[in-house]
């Protein structure tokens, strides 16, 4: 101001929070999903929801810094930790080092999705939650019984994992993981448990394998809850009208019959050839994107020529039959699909 003092502006205080957060002088990248749990009372009710054994050979997927590490090695006989965060794997044995603990800890250092696990009675995980998907079903399939999983996920998809027939969630992840295992919620967990804090809220789910698995062709199962949700709000008689799904189904079924023929014909000679067949793809991209299935687009067209219309007819006369046609996959019940592909595979129609 002229005739007079210039007043220094004082620095406005940010309200942006930094992208990166420190514990120990370790900084947590937002970007790559590393959200530390540094609530001990919820640490605490985790250990003690996972049902753990002093006998029990623990998985920890995505440790951190150890908070949760340190409860799991008190109430267990040993905690195999995998980490792909080269500094987290040097924090947890520094942290460790010297302690009764050590000899009971083994780390890990690797991608979670690209290493092969080791056996194990229980898993605990606090995970990056773009691998939610893709690390269930690496769990499910795991050779190895395990008693079960406690997985920190995303609310809203462990909300679809938990979801029942009629629920606005249920979709084709809630069939999928129910035919393999029981899924329970267990709490509820507000982001400023965190740190640094995610987006959105949290839930910790229990997941444990049925035994023994359902006697079911994975491949088969997939492709054809695939179709049934391609809208899962319309009837599986408008779904299976659609020219896509009858040309696929109708390629697999002519692929079949003359697979069966060959067999007939020569014998062994063909039994090689069918093999190959059966990993046939049903010509949809695999994806771990389990949001909902009503964005997808629906072609409403009907089949052209003379075979077609009759595989068409081939097609309706199994959803007739099974009182299927007037149906909608969001209020099926995992019996009532399973009923249905095994109709569907009475007539020779597969899915692969």
């Amino acid at each position: 101001m002229a005739g007079g003092k210039m007043r220094k502006e004082k620095p406005k205080a940010s309200n942006r929070a930094p992208s990166n957060h420190y514990q120990g002088g370790i900084s947590f990248h937002k970007s790559k999903g590393q959200h530390i749990l540094k609530n001990p009372l919820l640490v605490d009710s985790i250990v003690q929801k996972a049902g753990i054994k002093s006998t029990d050979v623990i998985l920890e997927i995505g440790p951190g810094t150890g908070n949760l590490t340190k409860k799991l090695l008190e109430a267990g006989k040993e905690v195999i930790a995998v980490e792909l965060d080269s500094r987290m794997v040097l924090e947890l044995q520094r942290r460790f080092q010297g302690t009764p603990y050590s000899n009971r800890l083994k780390v890990i250092q690797g991608d979670v999705l690209k290493t092969e696990l080791p056996r194990f009675d229980i898993c605990v995980a606090n995970i990056p939650y773009q691998i939610s998907s893709p690390l269930t079903f690496k769990l499910l399939f795991h050779p190895t019984s395990f008693r079960c999983a406690v997985i920190m996920y995303q609310r809203e998809f462990a909300m679809r994992l938990v979801a029942q027939p009629g629920d606005n969630l249920y979709c084709r992840l809630s069939v999928n993981t129910q035919l393999y295992a029981r899924v329970s919620h267990l709490l509820k967990v507000g982001k400023n448990n965190f740190r640094p804090p995610p987006k959105v809220d949290s839930s910790v789910v229990r997941i444990e394998p049925r035994r023994p698995g359902p006697q079911v062709n994975k491949k088969e199962w997939d492709g054809f809850l695939r179709v049934c949700f391609i809208r899962k709000n319309k009837t599986l008689g408008s779904i299976f009208k659609q020219k896509s799904v009858l040309s696929m189904l109708e390629k697999n079924y002519k692929t079949l019959q003359a697979v069966l023929a060959s067999l007939q014909n020569n014998g062994d000679a063909a039994l090689n050839t069918s093999m190959d067949l059966g990993d046939q793809s049903m010509g949809m991209e695999d994806d771990d994107n389990e949001m909902d299935d009503d964005d997808m687009e629906m072609d409403d067209g009907e089949g052209d020529g003379g075979e077609t219309s009759e595989f068409k007819e081939k097609v309706m006369n199994v959803l007739k039959e099974g009182g299927f046609e007037e149906k909608r996959s969001s209020k099926l019940s995992q019996q009532e699909f399973l009923y249905l592909l095994s109709l569907f595979n009475k007539s020779g129609i597969h899915f692969t």
